[in-house]
């Protein structure tokens, strides 16, 4: 228990101490308070506490203490300023951003998939899976002030700048990464930039930075420029005659566009009520599209993606499918033709025994002695058997009373046995098929909007898979008119009861009038 007691003091001392030890080094003047040193504690002290315990008087509030206290202040701000500026540098100089920001950095393999080339200064426009567009823009830390700035956000420059001077990598650029909508506005875009910039002083008050977006416009010059836009050979516009000087130009191309020179370039400004989808595609006649930022000097550049990077995820998923469609498709040709072949054997079959029976009341009608008298009475009864039992079974089936019918559902049922075998499933096939369909019909609208040609053949592998996609197109084609006119037709029924009902209730009024 003593001992517990001793640790306990020896603490205590400790604390006391350096506490000591704080207050003298924060003085003014040297003519601070006394420190008296005395012992504390029970009286088996040992002569190291001794020479360590040390208390103070309370001190009145002289000058020195109020220095004491906003030195202590100007301290802590000063340790504040330094953990911010240590994590900005920890949070810039991570390794992602370490090899998106330097060029010489990434391999070749990752250099020709980047639009930017690893320029860090420029934005990205990326396509997701999920039809979202990603867009990556290398925003400022702080925007620049101007002269009423206050004097910690120019200490906070000053650091920065030091902290560029000793090697580390924080030259502003922080990126961020934004998921928006093709048909969404460019207000939309604008305000989510806005909410990741810091606010800025225009001699009144503070507010947020406008925005403005900027594209390569296909504004027409003097003849001359004309003639050359038309002779271009990597066909990044539509050729035009000197008289179509308000038809507008498109390409496709997008970054893949051949670099031209600012003077060239005729940039023109964009409304922000535009759909963002409607923007990139005209956009897409440059290289990029320009974002200015208020109070920021550099514009920041964004690299425009073309016909192939846009659809990239689209025919990637296409190209799955269709080698998915090409298997299926095998299976199920084969299906269809024995289930054909085995529909049709069955209908010859019916027919070589109708020409026997045939045979049969021929041969027992003249050459034997039973004759017509016994013959008769079997061919009427077997004749009129059939006729019952086939109206029977098509009344069962629901069908028209047809060969053609009775044809398909033979051929249907042959095939659903060997989709059975084969594990063939027939629902999951035309999920497939209509899916890949409609991607097909989005790719081609995306086309339009670039004005490009796009060759489906080539992502399909093949006319085969083309093939087999436009005949399932068209068989659910007709099968949704069929049945749009048979909705039509019941329709025109229901109305027509409608009708007769309300003429008849009107005759009954009428006589009750009478």
């Amino acid at each position: 228990m003593p001992s517990l007691q001793l640790e306990m003091h020896c603490v205590s001392v400790r604390v006391l101490w350096r506490s000591c030890q704080g207050i003298c080094s924060a003085s003014a003047t040297p003519s601070g308070p006394l420190l008296r040193c005395s012992v504390s504690g029970p009286a088996y002290g040992h002569p190291f506490l001794r020479s360590l315990a040390a208390s103070t008087k309370d001190h009145p509030d002289t000058p020195d203490s109020r220095a004491r206290d906003l030195n202590q202040k100007d301290v802590d701000e000063q340790e504040q300023e330094f953990v911010e500026s240590f994590s900005r540098r920890q949070q810039n100089s991570r390794p992602w951003h370490r090899a998106g920001g330097v060029a010489n950095k990434l391999p070749n393999s990752l250099l020709s998939l980047d639009p930017t080339n690893g320029d860090s200064t420029r934005g990205r426009l990326l396509t997701t899976p999920t039809r979202l567009l990603k867009l990556i823009l290398p925003l400022p830390f702080r925007i620049p002030r101007n002269s009423k700035s206050s004097e910690r956000e120019d200490a906070k420059r000053e650091e920065s700048k030091d902290a560029k001077k000793d090697g580390d990598n924080e030259d502003g650029i922080e990126p961020l990464a934004l998921l928006v909508h093709p048909q969404q506005p460019l207000s939309y875009l604008e305000r989510l930039i806005q909410a990741e910039l810091p606010p800025i002083f225009d001699g009144r008050r503070e507010r947020l930075p406008n925005l403005v977006f900027r594209a390569e416009g296909d504004l027409q010059g003097t003849k001359g420029d004309k003639d050359d836009e038309s002779g271009d050979e990597h066909g990044g516009a539509i050729r035009q005659d000197d008289n179509e000087g308000n038809v507008a130009a498109y390409s496709g191309l997008g970054r893949e566009e051949p670099a031209r020179s600012e003077s060239e370039a005729k940039w023109v400004r964009w409304s922000s009520s535009t759909e963002i989808g409607d923007f990139i595609c005209d956009a897409a006649r440059g290289r990029e599209f320009a974002i200015s930022i208020e109070g920021y000097e550099p514009e920041l550049r964004v690299a425009v993606p073309s016909f192939n990077d846009r659809t990239h995820y689209m025919r990637e998923r296409l190209r799955r499918m269709s080698r998915h469609i090409r298997g299926q498709a095998q299976i199920k040709e084969e299906c269809d033709q024995l289930a054909s072949k085995g529909a049709h054997r069955l209908a010859q079959g019916g027919f070589g025994a109708l020409v026997g029976w045939w045979g049969a009341v021929y041969y027992v009608t003249f050459h034997t002695e039973a004759g017509w008298d016994l013959v008769e009475p079997v061919t009427y009864l077997v004749g009129l058997t059939t006729m019952i039992g086939g109206y029977m079974w098509f009344l069962y089936i629901s069908r028209d009373l047809s060969y053609k019918e009775a044809l398909n559902v033979t051929e249907s049922r042959r095939q659903q046995a060997l989709y059975a075998a084969r594990g063939f499933d027939l629902g999951a096939w035309k999920e497939l098929v209509q899916e890949a369909n409609a991607l097909r019909r989005e790719i081609r609208t995306v086309a339009v909007e670039y004005d490009v040609d796009w060759e489906d053949t080539k992502d399909l592998g093949g006319e085969a898979v083309k093939e087999v996609l436009e005949r399932e197109d068209s068989k659910d084609e007709k099968k949704r008119k069929a049945d749009e006119e048979e909705g039509e037709e019941e329709g025109r029924r229901g109305e027509e009861k409608n009708r007769g009902r309300d003429r008849k209730a009107e005759g009954k009024q009428s006589g009750r009038v009478a």
